[in-house]
């Protein structure tokens, strides 16, 4: 069965954090999902905080800027929270948004290299091994976690380009890939990425003004249509739309409102209700 979660975007002011994670908890959503965009929401106190406030919702991070963070603090983070919360962090690391990057003087000149080098040393530090490397980006010396994870721990790479696509099928567990996905691009992926995991984003919007605000999605994101790229609805029709990308070969579907969807709990419950 395909997993359908939601996103909360980081637009909702942290006070107000708390309670949505109670509402995901009381609907029976399965997956919460979160974005540490700059320079909003922290993303492992976010974490933390959802993993904390339920018993059995799983919560993903996707994803981890990987320029923000030094690799043995990323590991020492997702190692913890596995261990204060076991199997029920999901974690997805990319290059991040080049020009965030650039304004904390992060951006690098080959975020590919660093993203390779950063995915091959954060497996290994969270498979418990003392890991010395002297990559273009990545360097250490006989690093190693003493609390390292219990068990295995996925890490998911952002992409939507090729190249990325084969770097997240050769060195991730699996991929994100962003809202605006369409179902023959989840296909695609499938392809490069074999038997990893796909999670995938997609803009929804339910309410009388749903086609209005969806609009207003294309035009900040730049697609050419909304065709195969959201879907809107009430939780029926919703459910019947979502099935192209489960069939497209997703196994993970994130539901992801527009910023001012008029209830972001309502979402919640709306995303909890489809099932696949």
């Amino acid at each position: 069965m395909t997993v359908i979660g939601a996103v909360c975007l980081p637009q909702l002011p942290p006070e107000r954090f708390r309670d949505l994670v109670l509402t995901a908890d009381e609907a029976g959503l399965d997956e919460l999902w979160l974005w540490e965009d700059c320079f909003l929401g922290g993303g492992v106190a976010t974490m933390a905080a959802a993993l904390a406030g339920s018993e059995r919702l799983r919560v993903g991070m996707g994803l981890f800027p990987v320029p923000l963070r030094n690799v043995a603090a990323t590991a020492m983070e997702v190692a913890s929270l596995d261990r204060l919360f076991p199997g029920r962090a999901r974690i997805g690391v990319g290059h991040g948004v080049q020009d965030w990057m650039g304004q904390v003087g992060a951006r690098v000149t080959s975020p590919m290299t660093l993203l390779r080098e950063y995915v091959t040393a954060l497996r290994s530090l969270l498979g418990g091994e003392r890991v010395t490397v002297d990559g273009r980006y990545v360097r250490l010396d006989g690093v190693a976690l003493d609390w390292p994870p219990l068990d295995t721990v996925r890490i998911l790479v952002g992409a939507s380009a090729p190249r990325t696509l084969e770097l997240a099928g050769s060195v991730g567990d699996g991929v994100i890939l962003a809202g605006g996905t369409t179902p023959g691009q989840v296909r695609a992926a499938r392809d490069i990425v074999g038997d990893g995991q796909i999670v995938v984003y997609l803009h929804a919007a339910t309410g009388p003004d749903a086609a209005e605000r969806l609009e207003a999605e294309r035009v900040r994101w730049g697609y050419p249509t909304l065709d195969d790229r959201a879907v809107a609805g009430d939780t029926a029709a919703i459910t019947e739309q979502v099935r192209r990308w489960a069939d497209a070969g997703a196994d993970t579907i994130v539901l992801q409102p527009t910023p001012d969807d008029p209830s972001f709990d309502d979402f919640v419950q709306l995303a909890a209700a489809v099932r696949i």
